[in-house]
């Protein structure tokens, strides 16, 4: 599943109205903030838990921080992880979230509607060129990293750098496939010795990458669980955000 913590924790609310639009591209509802002629880009890819404000207001802040073109496709299809599934502690909310995991949020299928996405976006704003990146959270993390594996190459394909904060599903193989610089900013709440491996292999020649668990944070931090009120989560979540703009602006 995207993460073991996924099925523990229920999503918090938030009061944030957030700043951009909403258009349709590739025939997905799609949010859209950032500068009307746009030079640089990123797709920004949510949790299980949709579009929820904690997820937006990070968009618009890489959006702010960047000054790029920031979009959030509704990949999901307005089809979320349910509350009422939350904890996964019977055998009914268990089915529930395996059967919605493997076939509405299964990977494959989510890493081709991002491409098409990707090809769609760039024909839509040309002048950013091949600047694209892809950020996610959790189970948008594994499809960040999987399009940026084998097949990351050529116009309206391409991603030049991506990252994740608390990754969903954290595989040694999906680092040693990357071929775009890598920033995975994880928390206890994933597994240590995968992380670490992703820590090692990022460091390998030809490589380019940044790892670094935010140890007083949890599985979502800075997604649907985000709990901007407490004002320590709120402020790792600005660092986390601010440390993935900084990243990104080195490649993009």
């Amino acid at each position: 599943m995207a993460s073991n913590a996924c099925a523990q924790i229920p999503p918090v609310s938030s009061d944030y109205t957030p700043k951009g639009t909403y258009e349709t591209i590739a025939g997905f509802k799609t949010y859209v903030i950032g500068p009307k002629d746009p030079q640089t880009a990123i797709i920004d890819i949510y949790d299980i838990f949709g579009l929820a404000p904690q997820t937006l207001q990070g968009a618009d802040r890489l959006s702010a921080s960047l000054n790029a073109l920031v979009i959030v496709p509704d990949l999901l299809e307005g089809v979320y992880v349910q509350r009422a599934w939350l904890p996964a502690n019977t055998d009914e909310k268990k089915a529930a979230l395996a059967k919605f995991l493997s076939q509405q949020a299964a990977f494959p299928k989510g890493v081709g509607k991002l491409i098409e996405v990707r090809k769609v976006a760039g024909e839509k704003w040309p002048s950013i060129g091949d600047r694209w990146g892809v950020f996610g959270l959790c189970w948008g993390g594994k499809l960040a990293v999987m399009a940026c594996g084998k097949g990351n190459e050529g116009p309206g394909r391409v991603f030049k750098v991506s990252g994740t904060a608390h990754p969903g599903a954290l595989e040694a193989e999906d680092a040693e496939a990357l071929t775009a610089p890598h920033i995975c900013l994880a928390s206890p709440g994933e597994p240590a010795d995968v992380v670490a491996q992703y820590k090692e292999i990022l460091v390998k020649p030809g490589k380019v990458g940044v790892v670094e668990t935010y140890e007083t944070m949890f599985h979502g931090w800075m997604g649907a669980r985000a709990k901007l009120e407490d004002e320590k989560n709120r402020s790792e979540y600005e660092r986390g955000y601010n440390q993935v703009a900084e990243f990104f602006a080195k490649y993009l």
